[in-house]
């Protein structure tokens, strides 16, 4: 069992050996629910974990394009669409973005968003208490909630550092 990461990492980081876990993780979610981990999967997973903040999809398929033939934007949402399905990808609402996720958490877990103002780096936390109090409220004022998206801005630690 591997430790988890942390909310924010340290600018100075092993950012290689985050990838590297992160990509050894899907490739371990995938073959266990019998999902193929294609090339074209694993190269917009990778080109995600190059950063540790909300990306869109036309950035995404910029850095792609840096290593090899601009992808068509349809294919570059498939994929994500396939990676938030299998828990290794989030969406960002607000930002209209997504994250890799270097958690290994379930992927029905519900997790809050801390989002950096300053650096633009995004962590994330366990939130299911949280989402289950909006639930509740949700439901005692008779609306069926579906889907509870915690989203936090402010600054992170290594951003209050350096003022």
């Amino acid at each position: 069992m591997s430790i988890a990461p942390p909310v924010f990492p340290h600018p100075d980081h092993d950012h290689g050996l985050c990838a590297a876990d992160a990509l050894s993780h899907a490739e371990t979610v995938c073959r266990n629910r019998g999902q193929k981990f294609t090339p074209q999967r694993r190269q917009v997973l990778q080109a995600m974990l190059q950063e540790h903040r909300a990306l869109g999809a036309y950035d995404i398929i910029e850095l792609l394009a840096r290593e090899g033939p601009r992808p068509a934007p349809i294919t570059v949402y498939r994929v994500l669409d396939f990676l938030i399905d299998n828990g290794l990808v989030h969406r960002i609402e607000s930002r209209n973005a997504f994250i890799a996720c270097a958690h290994r958490h379930d992927d029905t877990a519900t997790v809050a968003f801390l989002i950096c103002e300053s650096c633009g780096q995004v962590g994330e936390i366990p939130a299911a208490p949280i989402a289950a109090k909006l639930n509740e409220a949700a439901r005692a004022d008779g609306f069926a909630p579906r889907l509870a998206v915690v989203e936090v801005t402010g600054t992170c630690a290594h951003c209050q550092a350096k003022t």
